[in-house]
């Protein structure tokens, strides 16, 4: 049910040139869950989805045609903000998987914990435990 708090109703979406590696790395080494992945014939990933807690991101290969992949040509890196509860843990699986870390886990001045991670195709990824409240 949209709305719902079990339900995310937001999904960042990207598009990578190695989807199949961007679907490694953040399930091995940021601790994403897959959820499905949908490939081609010639092995591109159509479309994947991966769970973080009750958040989800969505991500497909680029240059397959159709019009989000239009839309999204010559888009630059994006950043993506998910909440974790034990940063410090998540941060050493990430290094442990060889992920470029950006920023350490640092504390904050309004009270998270975060720390900053960029993939193989310049996306940041943000893990922290500040977790906006809806309402």
């Amino acid at each position: 049910m949209p709305g719902s708090e079990s339900n995310p109703t937001v999904f960042p979406t990207l598009l990578y040139r190695d989807a199949q590696a961007a679907v490694r790395l953040l399930t091995e080494g940021l601790g994403f869950r897959e959820v499905a992945v949908y490939e081609g014939e010639d092995g591109t990933v159509v479309h994947a989805e991966l769970a973080q807690g009750n958040g989800m991101v969505m991500l497909g290969s680029k240059d397959r045609g159709g019009r989000f992949d239009e839309a999204m040509r010559g888009a630059g890196p994006s950043g993506v903000y998910v909440v974790v509860t034990d940063v410090d843990a998540h941060h050493r699986q990430a290094v442990a998987h060889g992920v470029e870390i950006v920023m350490p886990p640092t504390d904050q001045d309004y009270g998270s914990r975060d720390y900053m991670a960029r993939d193989h195709e310049g996306n940041i990824w943000s893990f922290g435990t500040y977790a906006p409240a809806l309402g």
